[in-house]
This record gives C-alpha cells, structure tokens and sequence, in this order.
C-alpha cells in the first residue's frame, strides 16, 4: 500500500527547546489515523510541521512520496492535504454557502479569475451544495456563519477543509467541546466525508478515537512511543502508564 504521508527523523526545536524528537511516522493511503498523548505531548506541533505553518528544524516530510519541507502552507495544500484547526477557523460574516464556496474556487481553476462574477460558476455554486447536503448544514445555506452553534460551525470547518477535494484530511480536534449527541452526530459526519480519502487526527476523545481509527499513534514528550492497531494500543502498559503517570495494572 502507497503512503500519503510520510514523517522521517522530524525535530522542531523552538530556541533550546526541543518539542518533536526525531519522529518516524508513515500514514498509508485511505487509512484513518488518530494522534493521541497528554496534554503537552507536541501534537499541534506536529500537525503544524506537516500542513507548513512550522518550519522543520531537522527531518523530512513527504506527501505522496513528494517532500514538501520547506513549502508554504498553501503551497502544500495544493498538492492535496486540507486540515482544520482547534480553534473554528471560518469567515463569521459570510453565509455557510459562500464560506464552502471560497474553499472550492481554486481546486476548480478560478484562481484569481477577478473577471468571474461569483453568481455565474455554475460549477462552483454545484460543488458547494453538494458539500453542504454532505456535512449536513444544507437547510442553513444562507445563515451567517457566526450564528451558527458551536457544532454547526465545527461541521462547517469540516466542510471547508474537504471543500477543495484533498486527498489528505488533518483534524485537530474536531470534537473539542461537543456534547455526547453532538460528538456523535460528528464521527458519522468524518466517517462519511473521510471515505475513500487518508484522515489523520488529533483527538482526546478515547472514544473518538477507538471508534474512528484503523491506527493510532502514542506522542508523550515529542516522541512516538506506540504505533498500532485500537486493540494493542489499549492494551500497551508504555500507553497506559504515560497517560496514568503510574505504573498501569
């Protein structure tokens, strides 16, 4: 199987500190791959060395077997890797429509068509319903997205981030803050809109986790100290005293 992302000796060191310790890490393509470790651990870090906001102190990161250390973060999201942030990162004052519809003018080669009225691009306007009845948010079209509820908007970042067609999804917590029914209601929502595609995640919820991921990654401290399968992970004492802070029974 083909890796999507690939992470080799990755180092981020932020003046003597050093936050990420020489990770080796690869993600095969169409897995769901969750991030977990105590608060702490360089997990944003981490997603912020493979979406670009970070440079790399030491290491390389591939995406489909392509580096793109050293790219911006667009640069790098036009090769095909979207990601979400902790904090909703959407326009407030714009509709749920024209919020999608931003995220999907370039991947249709709109660039910057400034000669394009917006009304026309029948394509675009397509795609973005197409989006919206995918995350669900379809009977909110025209609803600023500021007043949306909190779940409502975290759908809507999702929406944003597929909105372009990557191949690559990184989640940074997507259900931070949600009740049980709203945690819920999301993991249908990233299940069906990461098919087919490579979904990597950071998350604290176990239950999030264990529901979701075919693989899940143990960072303590910037390094890697687990790689496996839900079950063994459950299972791994290094895991479970990492997260005790104690021997584990």
């Amino acid at each position: 199987m083909s890796t999507a992302i690939e992470l080799r000796g990755v180092t981020k060191r932020f003046g003597n500190t050093e936050i990420i310790r020489g990770v080796d890490l690869a993600v095969p393509r169409g897995e769901r791959h969750a991030i977990i470790g105590p608060n702490g651990a360089g997990k944003s870090t981490l997603f912020n060395l493979i979406s670009g906001r970070y440079p790399l102190s030491h290491g390389d990161i591939l995406l489909n077997g392509e580096s793109v250390s050293g790219l911006k973060p667009f640069q790098i999201n036009r090769k095909g890797l979207s990601r979400s942030f902790q904090v909703t990162n959407i326009f407030q004052r714009m509709s749920v429509f024209e919020n999608i519809r931003c995220a999907v003018l370039w991947t249709l080669g709109y660039k910057y068509s400034f000669w394009h009225r917006l009304g026309g691009l029948k394509d675009a306007n397509l795609h973005a319903e197409e989006v919206m009845e995918s995350i669900g948010l379809k009977a909110r079209r025209d609803t600023p997205a500021g007043v949306l509820s909190y779940a409502e908007q975290r759908a809507l970042e999702i929406g944003v981030t597929i909105a372009g067609g990557a191949e690559v999804i990184l989640l940074d917590e997507p259900t931070a803050g949600m009740s049980r029914t709203e945690t819920s209601d999301a993991v249908e929502l990233i299940r069906k809109v990461s098919q087919g595609k490579t979904l990597i995640m950071v998350e604290h919820d176990m239950g999030v986790v264990f529901d979701l991921a075919d693989k899940i990654s143990v960072l303590v401290y910037g390094e890697v100290i687990a790689s496996d399968v839900p079950d063994n992970i459950r299972g791994n004492k290094a895991v479970q005293e990492a997260y005790l802070g104690t021997e584990a029974h």
